[in-house]
Formats: C-alpha cells, structure tokens, sequence
C-alpha cells in the first residue's frame, strides 16, 4: 500500500506506508519466503529501521531451488544455516535498481553475490537468479523479486573439478589430471581470487587424443603444449554467462591466446559452450564446461 507525497513540482510521489516483513507477508508470491523469515528469527530485524534492500525469492523460485536441489521445504527450514542463507539475500541500505551496476556486492551475510547485466539489460544475481521486479518500496528499504534461490559458493573450482570425477557418472577426471600434472591445482583452489574456467568434458579431451594418434591421455602431452593448452581456458576475471557479449575477446593466463566470443554459434575460443553447465559458482570464480579443448 502506498501513501502519496507531492514534491517541489507538485507530482506524486509513492510514499510506502509498509515495512519489508508486511509486504512479503501480504503477497501471495512469498508464502516460503514468509515462513523462511519466522524460523529463522528474522522478523524483527527486518522490520528495523535498516534501510535494508531484500532480493525476494518468490514461491516459484523457492520450488525450482528445491527441486534442483532434491530438497523439499521442511529440509530448507530445518537448515542450521537458515539465517545465513537468507541474510545473504539482504543488502544494508537503500539501493533502487538504477544503481544496482554488474560486479561484486558484499551482503548482510558478510558474503558476496555477483551482479550480471546480460544483452538485454536484465539483471541477474551469480548467474543464477534473474530480477523479476525492481523497486517495490517499503518504510525500511525496498524489495527487488528474484526467480531463484542464490546461494554463497563453498567449494573452489579445483574441489568442485574434483568432486565431479568422484560421481557415479564421473567428469573432469582428464582435466583433474592435467592439471595435476601441469602443477596448476593450487591456481584454480582457494576462496580467493576471480577466475573463469572453460572447463572441457573427458569426452572433449577423448576427442583431442583421438585427432592425435600419439596421445592416449594427458600423460603423452608435451608438458610445455599441455601447461600452454590448460592455461588458454583460464580467463583471469568472474565472468558469468551473462557477462559475455558476442564479438568479444577474452585475455587468458596464457599471453598467447586470447577467446573470441560467439554466442550467436554459442562457443568461446572456438570451443562450443554446453549449455546446460554454465555458470557453476566457485569461491574463486566460475566453471563454464566446453565441449571441445581449446587449442592455442
């Protein structure tokens, strides 16, 4: 609900007349969202002076959350990192969506999310959230609607390559072992840092022995070639997929090779990007997997 104000030119200005807690409560949209914020003993503060900026899941986006997470609710409010995961949601202060600009924001949590503009001017958060809705106004802040959950990373890129050659169906287990044996583990662990990994399957690297008769694995790579060839798919900055722009060209930690940008054709470096694996979040960047080995 809204009062109206006049200003100096005598045109109406909404004035909100609720606070964040009753506005989230009154919608229909943020039952989960609602629920969230009573376990987690959240009412309170956020119904406190603040200014606070909320970037609000709705139900939607909670179910899709928990689907891809095979979670169900009642395992979301029993989580003892609820607060956490909520406050991470939470910005101090008062900021409209004409100055929320792409990079990092640090959150109530004391952690950071990762703003996005991608090619048609809308806003995402960490590559996974998209903003909906901006600037529904209240006493003590505003409320942007978000169309996901958005979660801090807790596993570098190096643990996440890792974990995945350790799944029923495993992957990475030809990049894991390159670059083991180029010495370049420690470069992509971490919590800190901003790197992007083109990160190519075993059947992309399967592909590339199969162009060279000598090479059965990674093994038989030169070490020179291979270090060149593991280091052309590091780009040393966070760049989410909807960072990227066709025509663009991205420096890598190899100063010779330099990735060209198509998503018209949806590859990088020449490398086809697999659309349905981008954007995995690090503490340390972001993993975008390729099909191809990009060769420099």
């Amino acid at each position: 609900m809204f009062l109206v104000a006049c200003n100096d030119d005598d045109e109406p200005t909404p004035v909100a007349q609720e606070d964040i807690v009753d506005i989230v409560v009154g919608s229909d949209n943020f039952t989960t969202l609602e629920a969230a914020v009573i376990q987690a003993d959240l009412v309170s503060t956020l119904q406190g002076d603040g200014p606070f900026t909320v970037f609000a899941p709705t139900d939607d986006a909670f179910t899709a959350f928990l689907e891809d997470n095979d979670m169900s609710a009642s395992d979301l409010l029993a989580n003892d990192d609820l607060a956490g995961i909520l406050t991470y949601h939470v910005l101090s202060g008062e900021v409209v969506a004409s100055a929320v600009m792409p990079g990092e924001v640090t959150t109530v949590n004391g952690a950071s999310f990762y703003v996005s503009e991608d090619a048609n001017g809308a806003i995402w958060i960490n590559g996974a959230a998209k903003v909906t809705t901006t600037d529904i106004m209240a006493t003590n802040g505003l409320i942007h609607v978000l169309d996901y959950v958005i979660m801090p990373p807790s596993s570098s890129i190096a643990e996440i390559a890792v974990a995945k050659t350790m799944e029923e169906m495993p992957e990475f287990t030809q990049l894991v072992g390159a670059l083991s044996r180029a010495n370049l583990v420690e470069a992509v662990s971490g919590d800190e840092g901003d790197l992007t990994v083109f990160a190519p399957t075993d059947a992309a690297f399967q592909a590339l022995y199969d162009s060279n008769p000598s090479w059965n694995d990674f093994n038989d790579i030169p070490l020179e070639t291979l270090t060149a060839v593991l280091t052309a798919h590091v780009v040393p900055a966070r760049a989410f997929a909807q960072d990227l722009r066709t025509g663009t060209s991205l420096a890598t930690l190899n100063a010779d090779a330099v990735l060209q940008v198509d998503l018209d054709a949806m590859t990088v470096g020449g490398a086809s990007l697999n659309a349905d694996m981008l954007n995995i979040h690090a503490t340390n960047g972001v993993i975008h997997v390729i099909n191809e080995v990009i060769l420099p």
